[in-house]
């Protein structure tokens, strides 16, 4: 009876596909399996922790904040509006313009690899072309040069080519770049009346009144009166979208 099991259970065991393991952990058998559960977990965890550094640097919410925090400091109102208001605002602006982005990602990556259509090197090279051409859309040739340079790589042929780790820092220095001279138009208005109201204080002897707090109000009046918050983030959200 052992003999019969043992020889009925060898050509199961022979024909089993072996599993593989990765420090340890199981992540799948053969060629249609998936990753195991323990390795979907240390992914997830480690995409988290991650997450908030991506959503920062790599989507349009780099330049809506730094556009935003030079809108508040032209006008002049300190803390209004708060911190978690333009975090808020630049979030949900950077959700509406990545969201084409993340589906296409899940649609030739992350999907596929569940289904076990595709190893992880595979998944990680399909879902990643989305971001790179939506990177690629952005960053200057200049800075994408730069990389090249500080990396010592060579430059591809085409630039579809191009590495995620050349791209992202070359996307990071191209917003930063663009927001601040967005941010740099937005306050010439703003400091034009701040000249004029400090030379007619000082020419009509106000020097002990901080020019500052006759500004103010009229910065904010004429922010209100042209729907300033309507075409700031307008501006904004038709630049990213033209761009290509």
């Amino acid at each position: 009876m052992t003999r019969f099991t043992a020889a009925a259970l060898c050509p199961a065991l022979l024909h089993a596909a072996p599993t593989e393991t990765l420090f340890g952990v199981p992540v799948g058998s053969g060629s249609g399996a998936g990753l195991a559960p323990p390795l979907q977990i240390i992914l997830l965890l480690t995409a988290l922790t991650l997450l908030p550094a991506l959503i920062v640097s790599l989507t349009p919410f780099l330049r809506i904040t730094v556009v935003l925090h030079f809108l508040r400091q032209a006008l002049g109102t300190q803390t209004a509006p708060s911190n978690q208001v333009i975090i808020g605002l630049a979030l949900f602006l950077s959700l509406l313009i990545v969201q084409p982005v993340l589906k296409q990602a899940y649609d030739k990556g992350w999907q596929p690899l569940e289904q076990g259509k595709l190893s992880g090197a595979e998944a990680w090279e399909q879902g990643s072309l989305p971001l790179r051409q939506f990177l690629l859309r952005f960053a200057r040739e200049k800075d994408i040069a730069l990389m090249l340079e500080i990396t010592r790589s060579q430059p591809p042929r085409k630039p579809s080519d191009l590495e995620l780790r050349i791209l992202a820092p070359a996307y990071v220095l191209s917003e930063l770049k663009a927001g601040f001279q967005i941010g740099a138009v937005l306050f010439l208005p703003f400091l034009i009346i701040d000249i004029v109201v400090a030379s007619v204080t000082l020419s009509i002897g106000m020097v002990q009144l901080p020019p500052v707090m006759i500004s103010a109000p009229f910065k904010v009046l004429l922010f209100v009166l042209v729907d300033g918050w309507n075409l700031v983030v307008g501006s904004l959200m038709r630049s990213l979208q033209q761009v290509s």
